[in-house]
């Protein structure tokens, strides 16, 4: 009877240590809900990108998409270059189209890859916070041929997509307007998360 006392002091004794372990891991773990943005920065001025791509009508989705997202997260207010604390350009630089399956020699599902560069300035001091050489926005999409329907973006974004116009076909024109969302969502963290 003793041994099997003994045995549950030290089960309970081990299972205490373990969760002691655990809250201490959790706690150091550094984990916030807090902005890393310094917060002496309250404004930011979007300049619309200059597109270097061969394609047109992609300046304008890309650059509404940025202010929007900048306008519904509230951290930052969307200001003229002359208000602002921050600066935000870019460069729309290509849409790249790759192939991922084929049927009988013919694309059913293709990868839009759109690029960029960007840089943020901090207009007070003239100073480069961060510049990105290349930054992605990407987009799988079933092509006509395939006769299927591509996964689609959720929430807020579906709502306000900004249509392209510039391609062949309706499913590409989605793909690129979705390309150019989730680029717009990775520069605008890139600017409010910056650690």
């Amino acid at each position: 009877m003793i041994a099997v006392t003994h045995r549950s002091a030290r089960a309970s004794c081990a299972l205490l240590l373990a969760v002691a372990t655990g809250a201490v891991f959790l706690v150091g773990c550094g984990y916030t809900t807090q902005s890393s943005l310094d917060p002496m920065y309250q404004s930011i001025a979007v300049s619309p990108f200059y597109d270097k791509s061969p394609h047109y009508d992609l300046q304008a989705p890309l650059t509404n998409a940025l202010a929007r997202k900048f306008m519904m997260d509230n951290r930052l207010q969307v200001a003229p270059p002359d208000e602002a604390d921050l600066l935000l350009e870019g460069i729309l630089l290509d849409i790249e189209r790759r192939g991922l399956t084929t049927d009988r020699d013919e694309v059913t599902q293709a990868l839009l890859v759109v690029t960029a560069s960007a840089r943020l300035t901090d207009l007070k001091s003239g100073t480069v916070l961060w510049q990105e050489p290349v930054i992605a926005g990407e987009k799988s999409f079933y092509t006509r041929a395939a006769g299927a329907s591509s996964d689609r973006l959720r929430g807020n974004a579906e709502v306000y997509l900004t249509t392209v116009r510039s391609f062949a076909s309706e499913e590409e024109n989605r793909a690129v307007s979705e390309a150019l969302e989730q680029l717009a969502s990775t520069i605008f963290f890139r600017v409010v998360e910056p650690w």
